[in-house]
């Protein structure tokens, strides 16, 4: 696929884009869940070993092609990874139909008015070029709200445009996720507040280019409509946020529109001891099911 035709693919395909993006703060968590024990593994460059080779069987399944899966975000170290036929990851997503994001912050700072800012990317246009020479689409980004406090939302929802104006004088569409925490006391009227600054943020999008948003699934059902409506958004997505697959579908469904981007809803059954078969076979009902919330089958 050539950029148009990723764009278009993400406009109006019918399925979900697969979140594979753990950095390292959340890698040892999600190998444990995996069924791959610390103690298998010493140092970061054997973690890092550990969950590439856990995404390169995902992407390695036959039902991760099955045409459910629209898109996959990308941690910097698969990207730059290569598959089990030696073709750079991104290339290989491309040619089974898959378009290939690339997940670009740092880490967030400590929580300030509510809200979790992203930390500098000093080398975000040098990332964006490495990701569109290895044929990658988009981006992603996240920073986290925790309360409905003016303030933070806004800081948030513009750091959130700032980064991705950037990203598309380079040549990629972003995925911005402010996500909103789902244990949040005040966790209406914070995405109450995510809605009407991303509104406002829109304007700053010059004409005829698009952004993507990555968002908690709203505790009030279409909310989000205006977003997806927008000329200037290609799509708007799901975060799981903590909920089980069951949890995020059932919620997601609830949403006209709205698509899925999971990691942990996605990835939750499957474990390094199963057999190749066993392995596709869990991963593809994963895919159906959250598929199926999707396109609101």
């Amino acid at each position: 696929m050539n950029f148009d035709e990723m764009k278009q693919r993400m406009a109006t395909g019918k399925g979900f884009i697969a979140a594979l993006d753990q950095s390292g703060g959340s890698t040892p968590k999600a190998l444990a869940a995996y069924g791959v024990a610390e103690d298998e593994w010493g140092g970061e460059e054997e973690m890092f070993a550990q969950i590439h080779k856990m995404r390169c069987r995902i992407v390695d399944s036959p039902s991760f092609s099955n045409g459910k899966v629209l898109g996959a975000i990308l941690f910097e170290k698969t990207m730059n990874g290569c598959s089990g036929d030696g073709s750079p990851i991104p290339e290989l997503l491309a040619r089974r139909g898959v378009v290939p994001f690339l997940k670009v912050d740092k880490g967030m700072h400590d929580e300030e008015n509510g809200a979790q800012l992203m930390k500098p990317m000093p080398t975000l246009d040098e990332d964006c070029a490495r990701a569109k020479e290895l044929g990658v689409f988009g981006t992603k980004m996240r920073s986290v709200i925790h309360e409905a406090n003016e303030d933070g939302v806004a800081a948030n929802i513009a750091q959130q445009m700032d980064f991705g104006l950037q990203i598309l004088s380079n040549g990629l569409v972003p995925i911005l996720e402010p996500e909103v925490s789902l244990k949040s006391g005040s966790r209406a009227q914070a995405e109450a507040l995510v809605l009407s600054n991303a509104l406002d943020q829109l304007n700053r999008v010059p004409e005829g280019q698009q952004v993507m948003w990555k968002l908690t699934i709203p505790a009030e059902p279409n909310l989000y409509q205006p977003l997806i409506d927008h000329p200037k958004v290609l799509r708007v997505v799901a975060l799981s946020g903590g909920y089980s697959r069951e949890e995020a579908c059932r919620e997601l469904a609830k949403n006209d529109g709205m698509i899925a981007s999971f990691s942990r809803a996605l990835l939750e059954v499957l474990n390094a001891k199963m057999d190749d078969q066993q392995f596709d076979q869990a991963l593809g009902n994963a895919i159906d099911e959250i598929a199926c919330a999707s396109v609101g089958d």
